[in-house]
């Protein structure tokens, strides 16, 4: 019997390899897990090059070289090179700490089409205290114009929050300034190290409409140069988004030791079995999974969402979500408004934006030392 997926799956668009859990900034905002996989669990170079051959025979047309932050591979030149060879789109998913211009000059070298790089506001202090990196920001800001002077594609992604939600109208100038021919706003997603400091990260309603309606302003502006993507914010939502496309639909993760998940915060999901590129093909995995099959599709769907008329257009949202603040992962994602749990979720995001100030909980380094910082005006 094959171990490929069967006639009616379609493959994977996409693959997020996130080839270590090591990272130099501490973000408030990391969706990585709260328990990160050690250094010495990684794949090897050759495990990595054998799972992007085999995501390529599968049908997979572009890797996103993650983590954490994947310039702490030293082998990361020879990653890109492999996932080249293996005929995919590479795009590299980095801070911007750790590679040097002649280090990205190797990276494009050996196949690297595409850099999306973060940012964490558009004023020093505030970008460096987000981080909690000194000297992030100048760093930042010299990296992006390596990108765009050895020809690579640029893209920017800024992670929108109570501290910098006011500038998003200049985070979209900043953007085009730096070259980028797209920029993702993207609102927080509450897992992992973001739930721990909801309080400190949560923008009220009215800061939130504001900044969407700078993205709208802003987007006339800059037609046929820079392509601005908006993640809206679930807490402030009526309706849920589609998981990735739908759970098990269009893409994969690869965790730093192997295991195969079908979204970023799967694995927060207690009961669910994920397999592993340590152990079976990668075609099987997709095909087959426990952990891809239970909530591929609709049969998994309960009422609402079981009968509702965008059952194939939502795919029920958010199982993390679900899970989160429903307390069962198979119950409608809370950020739709037919979800007996959706006013609990308003209420919680009105709870947080009301805190008086912003005070990190930074991943391994405690609280911040010294005043909350206040939360802008408006």
């Amino acid at each position: 019997m094959s171990d490929g997926p069967p006639a009616s799956l379609a493959p994977p668009l996409g693959l997020l390899a996130e080839l270590t859990h090591r990272c130099p900034l501490a973000c408030p905002y990391c969706s990585n897990p709260l328990a990160l996989e050690r250094q010495g669990a990684e794949l090897s170079t050759a495990a990595w090059a054998g799972v992007f051959a085999e995501a390529a025979d599968l049908g997979v047309l572009h890797v996103h070289l993650s983590g954490g932050e994947p310039a702490s591979r030293r082998d990361l030149v020879e990653l890109t090179a492999a996932a080249h060879a293996a005929g995919l789109y590479t795009n590299l998913i980095t801070s911007g700490i750790g590679t040097d211009a002649v280090r990205l000059a190797r990276l494009r070298d050996a196949g690297l089409d595409h850099v999306q790089l973060s940012i964490q506001d558009t004023e020093a202090e505030s970008s460096d205290h987000i981080a909690g990196y000194p000297g992030a920001f100048a760093r930042k800001q010299a990296f992006a114009r390596e990108v765009t002077a050895l020809g690579l594609a640029l893209t920017i992604n800024a992670v929108v929050h109570r501290a910098n939600i006011g500038r998003v109208g200049a985070m979209i100038e900043t953007a085009a300034t730096l070259g980028a021919g797209r920029l993702e706003v993207a609102h927080t997603q509450y897992y992992g190290w973001a739930l721990r400091n909801r309080a400190a990260l949560m923008p009220t309603r009215a800061q939130v409409e504001r900044a969407m309606a700078d993205v709208e302003a802003a987007r006339p502006r800059h037609v046929g140069r820079m392509v601005i993507d908006l993640v809206v914010p679930d807490y402030y939502a009526r309706r849920p988004k589609p998981c990735l496309g739908g759970w098990g639909r269009r893409s994969l993760n690869v965790t730093p030791s192997g295991r195969v998940l079908p979204c970023h915060a799967a694995e927060t999901i207690r009961g669910l079995e994920f397999w592993s590129v340590r152990d079976r093909h990668l075609a099987e995995i997709w095909a087959k999974s426990p952990a891809f099959e239970a909530f591929r599709g609709t049969g998994w769907m309960r009422e609402p969402c079981r009968s509702c008329s965008l059952r194939e257009l939502d795919f029920g949202g958010c199982r993390c979500q679900a899970l989160a603040l429903a307390g069962d992962a198979a119950a409608a994602d809370p950020a739709c408004d037919l979800s007996p749990h959706h006013a609990r979720m308003l209420a919680l995001a009105e709870e947080a934006s009301a805190d008086p100030g912003i005070r990190y909980e930074y991943r391994g380094r405690g609280h911040l030392r010294g005043a909350p910082v206040p939360i802008p005006a408006g």
